[in-house]
């Protein structure tokens, strides 16, 4: 770079979050409903498309939109792997170790970016999975629901997973320690519930319930 005296003002259109377009779409594949989901930018996730295409997802593309349907289908397990853009991102790793929790069969998610990236699993376990880990593996014979639980956060994407598991478990799931999703979720308690989740923000933690 070869820096100038003076530069001038310009408009730009900032890329839409495909991590928090991949949580609302795993989030209507895990409860076997449909979303569509706007101002997004389809190209940029067909690593997870292609496996919400593998656990059963029925996925359409426009533009700007993706509209997913499970027709009321439980999702079938998949394996993923993590890797750098344009592979499966690890910032959808524990939201699929969340799928993979209540999705018939057995899936494995294998993560390479990061050590120390499945410290949701203690908490998902807690909740009635049946996760092992070996390795950098996490695999995961699903079950077909959850129980609620009181659960604790451990990071940002952890925090999505656990909620995401609450959507899809009997009874109420507390999330401690919600100020790791404040980070990369907007208002996440007030979009789900337009969906149609039974969930609400407390001091401190959300409350989630089986809707």
């Amino acid at each position: 770079i070869e820096g100038v005296e003076r530069m001038q003002g310009a408009a730009y259109d900032v890329l839409p979050d495909r991590i928090e377009t991949g949580t609302f779409l795993v989030a209507a594949a895990m409860t076997r409903g449909r979303i569509r989901v706007k101002n997004t930018t389809p190209s940029l996730l067909d690593s997870l498309l292609s496996k919400l295409r593998e656990s059963g997802a029925d996925i359409e593309l426009g533009d700007n939109w993706i509209a997913l349907d499970m027709h009321g289908q439980r999702p079938r397990a998949v394996n993923v792997r993590t890797a750098p853009y344009p592979a499966f991102p690890t910032d959808m790793q524990a939201q699929l170790c969340a799928l993979n929790a209540v999705a018939d069969g057995v899936g494995m998610v294998t993560e390479t970016v990061f050590e120390n990236r499945f410290m949701h699993i203690l908490e998902i376990q807690r909740m009635g999975a049946e996760v092992k880990l070996e390795g950098h593996t996490a695999i995961s014979t699903g079950v077909e629901q959850l129980t609620g639980a009181p659960v604790m956060a451990t990071d940002l994407r952890a925090s999505a997973s656990l909620v995401l598991a609450g959507l899809v478990a009997g009874g109420d799931t507390l999330v401690d320690r919600i100020y790791h999703i404040d980070r990369g979720y907007e208002c996440i308690e007030e979009k789900l519930a337009q969906l149609g989740a039974d969930i609400r923000r407390m001091p401190g933690e959300l409350a989630v319930g089986h809707a």
